[in-house]
């Protein structure tokens, strides 16, 4: 039994990959031509590989058919096995290389809204498989908090809703022409509806803007993109928003629409569920859109662990 062992251990050392290279090709291929064509060896170096692994397993691989090699029920068993191995060490060189390679250091992420609308936990996911040497910290916070982490070097990168330009001072000065200070890549378009409690659905229904600014509202601080699409759209109306009470989520402001207090803009997938659980009015004359984007600084774009994350971003949201 002994001697059996060390026979076997010794076939395993003496069978290389050139070996099993020129097995696994003759197997695909049926044909000691084609297979040293694909090697780019000759026909007798093939050969003479495929006569040491028959001798070192002691085993037939091979019958000859009259097109060409055909496995015998062991080399096929073989065949499998070998493809295994070399798999496994294609994998092992690429893993090695990646992991010489990869990008490391340090990724401040800003988040904002609930992880699962902006894919957070596949995009961390997605990060760590491109870039394993990265460490990430999440602040979450609203989608102003993102642009303005940035400009203080606060942040590397992180999701914002609205548009970028709100927080770059060259585009007031210089216009549209001049770079801007943000790289953005867009991930989706939004649509935000305005919600009001049952008690206003009188007032509400088939009201225009004009007509809702004066109804009791729940405003959000000027960070919160809720607010930026207002303010902009009122403003631009020449109409003062009535605002009662202020919060800075969008939980808080949809709960406190159903208590009564007043209207609230929130996005529409959450109006329509809140239609339907807890009978909130939609104003359905009304409506405002927006994007939700994953921004970093435009100068820093070429930063490694930025490019990585901007590249696990692209692989999340296709």
């Amino acid at each position: 039994m002994t001697q059996g062992i060390i026979s076997k251990v010794n076939m395993l050392q003496s069978i290389d990959l050139r070996k099993l290279k020129a097995f696994v090709t003759v197997a695909r291929e049926g044909n000691v031509t084609r297979a040293a064509e694909q090697l780019h060896v000759t026909q007798p170096a093939v050969t003479l590989q495929l006569k040491r692994l028959a001798a070192d397993t002691g085993l037939t691989l091979f019958r000859r058919t009259s097109t060409g090699l055909e496995l015998t029920q062991e080399g096929a068993l073989l065949a499998a096995k070998a493809e295994q191995v070399l798999t496994a060490l294609t994998d092992f060189g690429q893993t090695a290389g990646h992991l010489a390679t990869r990008v490391r250091g340090k990724l401040r992420i800003g988040t904002i809204i609930d992880p699962e609308f902006t894919r957070l936990g596949a995009f961390l996911k997605a990060l760590i498989e491109s870039g394993p040497g990265i460490e990430t910290t999440l602040r979450h916070g609203m989608s102003g908090d993102v642009p303005e982490g940035l400009r203080r070097n606060e942040l590397d990168a992180g999701f914002y809703l609205g548009d970028p330009r709100d927080y770059d001072p060259s585009a007031e000065i210089t216009g549209e022409s001049a770079a801007p200070l943000f790289h953005a890549r867009e991930l989706a378009q939004l649509t935000y509806r305005v919600v009001a409690p049952p008690s206003l659905a009188g007032f509400v229904r088939g009201a225009d803007w004009s007509q809702l600014a004066s109804l009791p509202w729940i405003g959000t601080p000027q960070a919160s993109v809720h607010n930026r699409l207002l303010s902009r759209l009122f403003a631009d109306l020449g109409v003062r928003q009535n605002i009662v009470a202020q919060v800075d989520q969008e939980t808080s402001m949809v709960a406190m629409v159903r208590t009564g207090v007043g209207l609230s803009l929130c996005r529409e997938a959450i109006a329509l569920h809140e239609q339907q659980a807890h009978g909130l009015v939609i104003a359905e004359n009304v409506k405002i859109s927006t994007t939700l984007s994953f921004l970093c600084l435009e100068a820093r774009i070429g930063d490694p662990s930025i490019m990585a994350a901007f590249d696990a971003i692209s692989r999340v949201w296709i």
